[in-house]
């Protein structure tokens, strides 16, 4: 729960990150990071209240430009492997275990000669009326 002396903190917006080059995004980091470590001392310094409670905030937005500097990241991979046979295990689908391992369509609608030959020599009845 937020303390009630959480001062109205300037809150990073995710999109305006997105907007930001990889090399921002790292100097935005490390101000944040150094921030935090002088709230920190301020904590262990019996600090201000209003001081205290904007730990939370800065933590917060420390997550906000990690997250966004690594879904720039991936996306970009992904941009690049678009189109190639083989792509890194990480940037495939999750899906399930099970899913993966599934036949494909292709492999599951694979029939034998043998299947083949019964299937022209006694092929699907068409009937005239339907069965309702």
């Amino acid at each position: 729960m937020r303390s009630p002396f959480a001062a109205q903190y300037s809150k990073v917006r995710a999109h305006e990150l997105r907007n930001k080059t990889k090399s921002e995004l790292l100097e935005q980091l490390n101000e944040l990071k150094t921030e935090l470590a002088g709230l920190r001392v301020a904590q262990v310094t019996n600090g201000a209240p209003a001081k205290l409670a904007k730990i939370y905030d800065v933590r917060k937005n420390i997550a906000r430009v990690l997250t966004v500097a690594n879904q720039t990241a991936k996306s970009k991979l992904r941009e690049k492997f678009a189109g190639q046979k083989h792509m890194p295990v990480d940037l495939r689908e999750k899906k399930t275990r099970a899913i993966r391992r599934r036949l494909t369509s292709e492999q599951t609608n694979k029939k034998t000669a043998r299947k083949l030959r019964q299937l022209k020599a006694y092929p699907a009845r068409v009937f005239a009326v339907k069965n309702l």
